[in-house]
């Protein structure tokens, strides 16, 4: 877990859920076809084992955009398509979701906003770290620190040369080589880029690659999978 003040910030793996293969076990996503009953029950015993009310996570029906919003409520059943939010409410837990995407938490600890972000391929190219940072600081964040959560590296995440060649003309720190020499994608890399050019200089990391990691999902290495969740929050 990561603490600075009175935010705290965290990411789950796959263990210690209730989900059955393929899921297993701690599957936090809703729409992988994975039983309902088995995520709602790992979402409650994640937020009670990180402190958190299970009836105060707000989840996002993530749709590769760059779509950042505030928010004082969770959306409950039927969350609208966005990619990131912020608040301002101690005890609202926001949650990003993820299996090769990068989960990107966000805080200003001085005035009490914290942000979550899932940032993949396409958000991450279409600026949805900066979307939420300029909401952020919007609502009174200047001094912004930020953790960017496991995901795909770029030593693993190959993708045809063409498509590299498109990310570099938007964001060439992505440009990247897999360890067996073939095109691939730091989107990391290009994150840190967008969050510095944002005036965010203070940046950690949980740096697993989810394609190597067997504790983490991911899609690429898996396939059908579940899906971990980076959490951030301001203690009541």
């Amino acid at each position: 877990m990561f603490r600075f003040g009175s935010v705290r910030m965290a990411f789950t793996d796959r263990h210690g859920g209730v989900s059955a293969p393929p899921f297993h076990s701690r599957n936090l996503g809703g729409l992988v076809g994975d039983d309902p009953e088995a995520v709602a029950e790992n979402r409650a015993r994640t937020a009670r084992e990180l402190g958190i009310d299970p009836r105060r996570v707000v989840f996002m029906r993530q749709v590769h955009s760059a779509v950042a919003a505030y928010v004082t409520e969770p959306f409950g059943d039927d969350p609208p398509e966005l990619d990131a939010v912020c608040t301002d409410v101690p005890g609202l837990a926001l949650a990003a979701l993820a299996a090769d995407c990068a989960p990107v938490l966000l805080a200003d600890p001085d005035a009490g906003i914290v942000g979550a972000a899932h940032s993949g391929r396409v958000g991450t190219l279409a600026g949805v770290v900066p979307a939420l940072v300029k909401e952020m600081q919007a609502r009174g964040a200047s001094r912004i620190v930020a953790v960017i959560g496991p995901m795909a590296c770029g030593g693993c995440y190959e993708v045809p040369e063409g498509m590299r060649a498109e990310a570099a003309e938007v964001l060439p720190e992505t440009h990247a080589t897999t360890r067996w020499g073939t095109p691939s994608l730091d989107l990391r890399a290009g994150i840190v880029a967008q969050l510095l050019r944002a005036g965010v200089t203070e940046i950690h990391h949980d740096d697993r690659c989810t394609i190597e990691s067997p504790e983490l999902f991911s899609h690429r290495r898996d396939g059908r999978t579940g899906r971990l969740a980076g959490y951030a929050w301001l203690e009541p």
